[in-house]
């Protein structure tokens, strides 16, 4: 009988998670649409709002010019780099079989979803921190008055929009009807949540209901820290609404999301 014995690899889940971000990123490389959409839209973004607003709208409010286009734009780039791209992300790989095969091997679903996600997290959050730089100097931002409320902000609303960007593939047959099945969530998020109207500025109704959209409490608690305007209990009623969105899409996403193509 032969002595020889079959050598068993056993590999840890962050080495699973860097090859998988790995051959992500060369694959989101490759994409341009997403890629042009993920980099340079949040960058732009920021200076057409900045040429609409005044500090006469926002007299009262506790802000000034630099901290709204701040917060909006990191919250254009949670938007657009995170979930937009991620949108094309899981829908490219789902019809490609690429989750399906994923799922044979030693990776769990929650790893192939947070592996796929760490390409467009990574240049989100280089975004943020590339925009406050800019509008600190370009638009007197200064620091945050509140930085762990900022900080707040990311680390919940990151997870949320991967959460969410998964859930809404859902809805679609294809990456092209992913990338409209994206669109309700861009534009409420965009003219409901604060990134383009501050909620300082809404009637009272308005900015009541708009307080439960799921991104809104991630863009307050990020303006409130660079303002220093938000009193605690509004942080943690804040904090409350995210994790409860992030929550309910977190179940969705295990209940329904598809790692097979519709036929």
């Amino acid at each position: 009988m032969s002595a020889s014995a079959a050598t068993v690899t056993v590999t840890r889940p962050s080495g699973r998670l860097r090859a998988l971000a790995r051959a992500e990123l060369t694959l989101l490389g490759r994409s341009k649409g997403v890629l042009f959409s993920a980099l340079f839209v949040p960058l732009v973004m920021p200076f057409s709002l900045s040429a609409s607003l005044d500090e006469e709208r926002l007299k009262g409010t506790g802000l000034d010019v630099g901290t709204v286009v701040l917060s909006s734009a990191m919250g254009f780039s949670l938007l657009f780099a995170v979930y937009g791209a991620l949108v094309s992300v899981y829908a490219a790989r789902r019809e490609e079989l690429v989750l399906k095969r994923l799922r044979t091997g030693e990776l769990r679903d929650a790893e192939i979803l947070a592996g796929a996600a760490l390409p467009s997290v990574a240049i989100g959050l280089l975004q943020c921190v590339a925009l406050a730089a800019a509008c600190a100097a370009v638009l007197d931002a200064g620091a945050p008055e509140a930085p762990h409320l900022a900080v707040l902000g990311l680390v919940l609303g990151v997870p949320l929009c991967v959460a969410l960007a998964a859930l809404t593939t859902v809805f679609s047959r294809s990456v092209e009807s992913a990338q409209v099945a994206s669109m309700p969530m861009l534009l409420v998020t965009m003219f409901g949540s604060g990134a383009f109207v501050p909620l300082e500025v809404m009637p009272d109704r308005l900015a009541s209901v708009c307080e439960l959209l799921p991104l809104t409490a991630a863009l307050t608690l990020i303006r409130g820290g660079w303002s220093g305007e938000m009193s605690g209990g509004e942080a943690l009623g804040a904090v409350v609404t995210a994790v409860a969105w992030l929550v309910v899409a977190v179940f969705a996403v295990r209940r329904w999301f598809r790692w097979e193509p519709r036929r």
